[in-house]
Parts: structure tokens; C-alpha cells; sequence
């Protein structure tokens, strides 16, 4: 079975005086979790042709924790990333999110979660090139329904935060890579969505701006409080991040 070691835990009942409380406290501190998977399942194909990508995955991400996906290609990973992103879907498992089953929603009610919960940054930045950077950073709070003055501050407040005030007017074009990636980043944020899901973000550019961009998910979660879900091949990003999950085969490797 796919199981992350997180999900397990030992134990030990005590009658010592002070016991009770101490494990009320105990609780409260507790990390709270947010993303929860449990067997989830996913293949391509049928017949002879049928290939198995994940297999029984369990694991558990919490609250405002930056948790990376690791491991070599083909593992699962960003297969993963999309089954848990509400952007394919599952053949088996459960997908809970924020106390929300994915799994048991319409493709219409899915929509709108994705919507107005999750944010989704790219390897490569997909943005719009006839937009500026503050019109690619408005669109989805126009999808979601936001006026045109309530989507500019906000894009401009994340544009400022991202150090980008003064190429708010500028277009892809005129940017550079880690400008364009720092603006997708703002681009996933304008919802203010519960979870960012990140696959390779900061795969094409160099070592500055990847270091840039690494700092930037802790500026932000300590900012605005999201959880981070980042799929890398990046050691130096697992080892500074909150937890690495290993996926090896389609089954989280303990």
C-alpha cells in the first residue's frame, strides 16, 4: 500500500495527574489537515495496453505546510497533482479538501472549487500574451465574479508584494522568466485560493531566479497563509520545504 509515514502515529495511554490535560493541549497544537488522500488509484488505457500510475495512495497534507512531491519522472507525480487539483480524475480513492470530497462533486460544482479554492502555477507561465501583467493577474477574479475595481487592487496589491508594481503595464514579452513566473504565481493568488498546487514552477528558469521563487512560497505563506503543494525534481527546494513526500512507481515511498 502507498501509505506516507505521516499518517501514522504510536500511542501511550498514562493516568498520571496532568495527563488529560496535557493531551488537550497536545491536540489543540496539533497540525490541522487540510488535503487528505486515501487509496487513490489512477491508470491509462485498456487492455494489454492498461498502465497503472498510481496505486493505493495515502497521504496527508496539512494546514499551511509547504509540502513538496518528489521523485524521477514518470513516478506519479504530476498525475497526482492533477487528481488532487480537480483536473482529472480519480478512478478510485478518496480526495478530501478543506472538509470538501472532490470525488462526489459534479464536473460543474468541480469547477467552481477549483475556481474559488485552488490555484495552479505552471512550469511554464501560460500567460496570455495580448494581456499585460495586471490584466493576466485579473482574469480569473473575473471568472470568479469580482468587479473590475475589487480585481485590480487586488492584483495590484500582489503585484507590489511580488516587487512587479512597475511592470504592471508591461506584457509577457517584455519580461523576463522569473518576472512572467512571479506574475503566474500572482495570477494563481487573486482568488485568494486555499491551496496553491505548483507542478516544477521554477523548472525553467536559472539558479537566481529559482532561488527567488523558492523564497517567495514562504513570503507568501506567511503572508497570506496558503498551503503549498509543489511537485520538483529540486533537492535543494525538498530539503528547505516543510515535508517531501517521495513517489516512486505511483506509491508513496516510506
Amino acid at each position: 500500500m502507498g501509505t506516507d509515514p505521516a499518517n501514522s502515529a504510536n500511542s501511550t495511554a498514562t493516568d498520571a495527574p496532568g495527563a488529560a490535560s496535557a493531551a488537550t493541549a497536545d491536540t489543540a497544537s496539533s497540525p490541522t489537515p487540510y488535503l487528505q488522500v486515501r487509496d487513490l488509484c489512477k491508470h491509462y488505457g485498456e487492455g494489454e495496453a492498461r498502465t497503472t500510475v498510481l496505486q493505493d495512495v495515502t497521504t496527508t497534507v496539512n494546514k499551511g505546510e509547504i509540502c513538496v512531491l518528489l521523485g524521477p519522472s514518470g513516478s506519479g507525480k504530476s498525475t497526482f497533482l492533477n487528481l488532487v487539483g480537480g483536473l482529472e480524475a480519480a478512478d478510485s480513492g478518496s480526495i478530501n479538501v478543506g472538509g470538501t470530497e472532490l470525488t462526489s462533486l459534479t464536473p460543474k460544482q468541480l469547477g467552481e472549487y477549483r475556481r474559488d479554492k485552488l490555484g495552479f502555477v505552471f512550469q511554464f507561465h501560460q500567460l496570455l500574451p495580448e494581456f499585460t501583467a495586471l490584466e493576466n493577474i485579473m482574469i480569473p477574479a473575473y471568472i470568479g465574479g469580482k468587479g473590475t475595481a475589487e480585481a485590480k487592487k487586488r492584483a495590484l496589491e500582489l503585484l507590489d508584494f511580488m516587487g512587479l508594481a512597475d511592470r504592471a503595464n508591461h506584457k509577457p514579452n517584455e519580461l523576463s522568466g522569473g518576472e512572467k513566473q512571479r506574475v503566474a504565481v500572482a495570477r494563481a493568488l487573486v482568488n485568494n485560493p486555499a491551496v496553491v498546487f505548483a507542478d516544477e514552477p521554477s523548472g525553467s528558469l536559472d539558479s537566481k531566479n529559482k532561488a527567488e521563487l523558492h523564497q517567495l512560497f514562504f513570503d507568501l505563506r506567511d503572508k497570506f497563509g496558503q498551503t503549498f503543494v509543489i511537485v520538483t525534481h529540486d533537492e535543494h527546494l525538498a530539503s528547505i520545504t516543510d515535508r517531501t513526500i517521495h513517489i516512486v512507481d505511483g506509491q508513496i515511498k516510506v
